[in-house]
């Protein structure tokens, strides 16, 4: 076959490609940019993804076009801006995503592991240009194309878009549905589908939130964890509880770890658990998951539902420190007892746990639960800080000093892609286990310094523990 030079020209411009592409790192920070129409769950797949990759240690931020948009527009009028044909609105368009995909240039610059565009980029052209344009800095970029023709899925997305979209706060809700109904019908008339013959693009596609998943020309390891995580992601509205064990004899003594049973107030609250969940039985039945400790169990046994015991769910092994008080610690392990203190998140107890072993350990339960709806989990302090940290998308950091009382049930309820919570707390007395970090965490520290957060507790177990509570059932 004759070798033409259209054909010598086309074959060159491929390599030069394929090696541009080669000469980007698989360590280079990486850009993700979301593709579809409104009311497909971009934005839910953005959010949900930035948690999971947080959570992972990949710094992550969602840039997103609409935010951008809104700088532009003092108010939002109407469909007419998503025209082709309008002038002011398109060039309102453009300069947005031009301005997210500046920021999010910025923010990997900065060091950071992955930004997230969260914008149409419906048009061949607008993904050729980015894709050229971040490959051409150094970073990587995948494409992940939004595609949804399941019509319960649709119709919860466009509610969620119109009762939380800032764009719909001032319009009643006929003039949103025909204004969101229109608008959808602007961008049908411009978008194209991303074609792997056409485009030399790295891209995953979603349908249907998860039902299924394709990935063209993906590789590296942060897209092969992406592709890996898409796979299994699926988006229901949600009910999650959480509660800790009830007050246990340990909490009581002011120790930690262990395997102690509940306390007279602690099977209180067992009681008082399984009446408010048993009462909501036959409207909302629910499934208890528990850690293999026997305070979560007693605490769980009156609940008439199905239960679970997963190692996973125990609490955060303290090593040599396991049964010890704070006042022990200090007195016997200062210098450890100073160092958790300046680092809570990442210190390892010797021969046991730190909160990042907490984390991995968790990961795959973290995925299960977000497939379920209606678990109670009771849990442990350390642990269920882990827990509520990722749903909350709280900073890593935080998540040693987040406040998780006793005898408290805390409710997660879905809204978009955010969480909110409820707390619910039970009329029987506890002992607070709160401990702020102190100001000063030097080894150095005087014992007084060292311990002056430390929650109050009892000596030893009061024979009138059963009298302490002033609240009765």
């Amino acid at each position: 076959m004759r070798c033409t030079d259209s054909h010598v020209e086309m074959y060159f411009l491929n390599n030069t490609l394929s090696m541009r592409r080669r000469r980007v790192s698989q360590f280079a920070p990486l850009l993700i940019a979301l593709v579809g129409l409104p009311a497909r769950g971009k934005s839910q797949l953005a959010h949900r993804l930035s948690r999971h990759l947080n959570w992972n240690g990949e710094s992550t931020k969602v840039f997103d076009c609409s935010e951008y948009r809104r700088r532009h527009m003092a108010l939002y009028g109407s469909h007419d801006i998503f025209r082709a044909d309008h002038q002011q609105g398109s060039a309102i368009r453009r300069q947005s995503a031009h301005e997210a995909v500046q920021d999010a240039v910025l923010w990997l610059k900065e060091g950071n592991s992955v930004a997230i565009f969260d914008g149409t980029n419906i048009t061949r052209e607008q993904r050729r240009e980015l894709n050229e344009g971040i490959t051409d800095m150094g970073f990587r970029i995948l494409f992940i194309e939004c595609v949804c023709e399941d019509q319960q899925l649709l119709e919860r997305n466009i509610i969620e878009i119109l009762h939380y979209s800032a764009d719909y706060k001032t319009m009643s809700e006929e003039e949103a549905i025909d204004d969101l109904r229109k608008k959808l019908e602007h961008y049908m008339r411009q978008y194209e589908l991303i074609d792997a013959a056409i485009e030399n693009i790295s891209f995953v596609r979603v349908e249907n939130m998860g039902e299924t998943v394709t990935a063209h020309r993906v590789s590296g390891q942060k897209e092969s964890g992406i592709l890996g995580y898409l796979s299994g992601m699926r988006t229901m509205p949600q009910t999650i509880y959480f509660t800790r064990h009830g007050e246990s004899e340990y909490n009581v003594l002011g120790r930690i770890g262990g395997d102690a049973a509940l306390s007279p107030r602690g099977e209180r609250y067992a009681l008082a658990l399984a009446e408010h969940f048993n009462s909501l039985a036959d409207v909302e039945p629910v499934a208890v998951w528990t850690s293999e400790l026997r305070r979560t169990k007693q605490t769980a046994a009156g609940i008439h539902a199905p239960k679970r015991a997963v190692r996973a769910l125990n609490e955060l092994d303290a090593g040599i420190c396991e049964g010890l008080t704070y006042e022990e610690m200090q007195e016997r392990f200062p210098q450890e007892f100073a160092w958790r203190d300046q680092d809570k998140l990442r210190y390892r107890y010797p021969w046991g746990e730190s909160y990042i072993d907490i984390m991995t350990r968790l990961r795959p339960v973290l995925a299960a639960l977000q497939e379920e709806h209606n678990v109670v989990v009771v849990g442990h302090q350390a642990v269920l800080r882990c827990m509520l940290g990722y749903f909350l998308d709280a900073k890593l950091d935080e998540l040693p000093y987040m406040n998780v009382p006793l005898h408290t049930i805390v409710k997660l309820t879905s809204y978009g892609y955010k969480y909110n919570i409820e707390m619910i707390k039970m009329p029987i007395d506890c002992v607070d286990t709160h401990r702020v970090q102190p100001k000063n965490c030097s080894i150095n520290r005087t014992p007084d310094e060292a311990l002056v957060t430390v929650p109050s507790h009892y000596d030893t177990l009061p024979s009138n523990l059963w009298q302490a509570s002033d609240t009765q059932l």
